[in-house]
C-alpha cells in the first residue's frame, strides 16, 4: 500500500530514517526577538543556538498554518500524519483543519492525524511504527488503531543541561530554574498520558541525573526486548553515544536509533539536552 506520512518538524530524523521512509516534514517557525527562523534543512543550527543564548526574550514558535498541511497531502498515496502532542501545539489542530479543507475542496483520499501525545523523537518512533506496518499490507484502519495503541504505551523522557529556555518560554518558573542552576540540580522531564509535561525527579548533578535517566528506563518501561529506543541530541552526539552504551549494558531493546534534533526540540532541550522515547 503506497502511503506518505507527513510530521511537523518536531520529529527528528537522521539521514537513514530519512532515506527509509516517505516522510515530509512541515516546518515550524522560530522566532528570537525581530528575527524568524524556519526550522527546515537549511536552518544552521549552531547559529540559532548562539542566537538564543544571547537573546533577553522568550523565545516563540508557530505551527505550521493550514496550507503547509494541505500541500503535503497532495499526491496518491494514504497519508499518516504525526504532530507535536496537541496540548504543546496548535500543529495537530492545524493538520486537522487541513484535512478536513482537503476532503471538502480538492478530493477524498485517506488522511489521518495522529496526536503524538510526545515530541521529537517520540514522533520519530510514531512514524518508524506507521512505516513498519504499511509494509504488512494491513488496511489503513488497522494501522490506525495499532498506532493509537502504541502512542498510548510509548514513554518519553528527557533530561536538559540547563533549565534556561524552557524559563524563557514560558514552560518554567525563572525563580525555580534560576534556583536549581544555583544548586547544580538537573531535573528529568516526562510525557503524560495526556500529552503535557511532569518533572520525574531532580538529581545533584549532571553524572548522577545520567545514572538515573538510565536506570528510569528500567522503572517505566516493559517488554523491551519488543521495542525501539530512540535517542534525540541537541548538539552532542557523544553524550547520546555515552547513553547508548550504558543502555545496552542493563537493556536488550529490538533497536536503538539516535536522531539529531531539529530547531524545535533544540528550542526547549537546549544545547547538551537529550530526548528519549520508548
Amino acid at each position: 500500500m503506497p502511503i506518505k506520512i507527513v510530521a511537523d518538524s518536531s520529529c527528528d530524523l537522521n539521514d537513514d530514517l530519512r532515506e527509509k521512509m516517505n516522510i515530509t516534514l512541515v516546518p515550524l517557525t522560530l522566532e528570537l526577538e525581530d528575527k524568524a527562523y524556519i526550522d527546515d534543512d537549511n536552518l544552521d543550527l549552531k547559529t540559532y543556538l548562539k542566537h538564543m543564548a544571547e537573546c533577553k526574550t522568550s523565545p516563540k514558535t508557530a505551527c505550521p498554518s493550514p496550507d503547509d498541511y494541505i500541500n503535503s497531502y497532495k499526491g496518491e498515496e494514504s497519508v499518516f500524519v504525526v504532530t507535536l502532542s496537541s496540548k504543546l501545539s496548535g500543529s495537530y489542530n492545524s493538520a486537522e483543519l487541513a484535512r478536513n479543507i482537503y476532503i471538502d475542496d480538492i478530493g477524498n483520499k485517506f488522511i489521518h492525524v495522529f496526536d503524538s501525545l510526545s515530541a521529537s523523537v517520540g514522533q520519530t518512533l510514531v512514524s518508524i511504527k506507521i512505516h513498519d506496518l504499511a509494509k504488512l499490507n494491513i488496511s489503513e484502519l488497522e494501522i490506525v488503531e495499532k498506532v493509537n495503541n502504541y502512542i498510548k504505551e510509548m514513554k518519553t523522557f528527557f533530561l536538559l543541561e540547563s533549565l534556561e529556555h524552557l524559563a524563557k518560554a514560558g514552560r518554567l518558573n525563572p525563580i525555580i530554574a534560576k534556583v536549581a542552576s544555583m544548586l547544580s540540580i538537573k531535573p528529568i522531564m516526562g510525557s503524560t498520558d495526556e500529552g503535557t509535561i511532569r518533572l520525574v525527579e531532580k538529581s545533584r548533578g549532571y553524572k548522577k541525573a545520567f545514572s538515573r535517566f538510565v536506570d528510569i528506563i528500567g522503572e517505566e518501561g516493559k517488554n523491551l526486548e519488543d521495542k525501539i529506543l530512540g535517542i534525540a541530541h541537541c548538539n552532542c552526539l557523544d553524550r547520546a553515544l555515552s547513553f547508548k552504551e550504558e543502555v545496552l549494558k542493563k537493556y536488550n531493546f529490538k533497536d536503538i536509533v539516535i536522531v539529531d534534533m531539529n530547531g524545535l526540540s533544540s528550542t526547549y532541550a537546549d544545547d547538551g539536552g537529550l530526548v528519549i522515547a520508548f
